[in-house]
């Protein structure tokens, strides 16, 4: 049986690198959807961070990934388990140019901490 799948963040990406999702509880990221709701190019990075929030391009995953206008690049796990794993307290950050040119929502499963 598969865990439960939930939108994990939703925001409008600005031209300075910020964190975009911190994590509370292990949590794997299934999808990402980077919408650019402009009628230009635009271009975004996407850094992982478990220790801290340096979101330079020693932490990206994606840098300079253009979008073209008013199309949408989507970031999905091939398979169950590889997703972008985050620890409880990393953070993904995001970063687009042209500000807020990009709608990003975030998808994924946290871990379940239920008693058993």
């Amino acid at each position: 049986m598969f865990a439960q799948g939930s939108q994990l963040a939703q925001f409008r990406a600005s031209a300075s690198a910020a964190t975009a999702y911190t994590a509370t509880l292990r949590t794997e990221v299934t999808r990402i959807v980077v919408c650019n709701t402009t009628t230009s190019d635009a271009v975004f990075d996407l850094y992982h961070d478990d220790d801290g929030s340096t979101y330079t391009v020693a932490t990206a995953l994606y840098y300079e990934r253009t979008v073209s206008a008013r199309t949408s690049f989507v970031i999905s796990s091939e398979a169950i388990g590889s997703g972008i794993a985050i620890e409880q307290g990393g953070k993904l950050g995001f970063k687009c140019t042209p500000d807020l040119a990009i709608t990003v929502s975030m998808y994924g499963v946290t871990e379940d901490r239920a008693p058993r």
